[in-house]
């Protein structure tokens, strides 16, 4: 089996359900990458859904529970030794070094601030939006990730448009290049 292209999915990608489905659903059913978040990322998940999104515990439970029997191998542990060799913003250290320590080489994030090139470069990180990673999964195979995304609206009883619509709140750039390429308005 080739290798896939591995990415860290921080904690404020991971709250948002839509594009949480989605990025999960491509790394299981055609395998285009593989996930990576540790269990400080996952707390971080905890308490903003909990926190934020007045998500119950029993919930947010079971969605844990459901990653760890879904992607065992997403979960990267020993990495905390390096939190404090990471110059990005202070809480978002153990993020970076997750990466750096699981040699993924992309980081996957909403707060691009926390992650300057001059704290990823040494590392050889590169912090992304989840458009962008969205964009690369769909370059590297377009009828997959289309085939993924009309699947995906069918479980939940939605049209493809009206998924798109749901998506394009939180990776606008990405359901830009889809609805370009399956004639699909929003």
């Amino acid at each position: 089996m080739a290798i896939r292209l591995a990415a860290v999915i921080d904690a404020n990608v991971l709250v948002q359900a839509p594009v949480r489905d989605t990025l999960l659903r491509l790394a299981e059913g055609p395998e285009l990458y593989r996930p990576l978040w540790s269990a400080e990322i996952m707390s971080e998940v905890r308490r903003t859904l909990s926190g934020q999104f007045g998500i119950t515990q029993n919930r947010i439970s079971h969605l844990e529970s459901k990653l760890r029997e879904h992607f065992p191998e997403a979960w990267i542990e020993g990495f905390e030794p390096l939190i404090s060799s990471m110059t990005n913003d202070l809480k978002d250290r153990h993020v970076l070094a997750a990466a750096a320590h699981s040699k993924a080489p992309m980081l996957v994030t909403y707060n691009l601030k926390h992650f300057p090139l001059s704290s990823t470069k040494p590392w050889q990180v590169s912090a992304v939006g989840p458009s962008q990673l969205l964009k690369r999964l769909y370059d590297s195979d377009p009828q997959a990730v289309v085939g993924v995304l009309r699947e995906q609206a069918s479980d939940i009883k939605r049209t493809f448009a009206d998924q798109l619509r749901i998506l394009h709140k939180a990776v606008p750039a990405f359901v830009k290049v889809v609805c370009r390429d399956t004639q699909t308005e929003l």
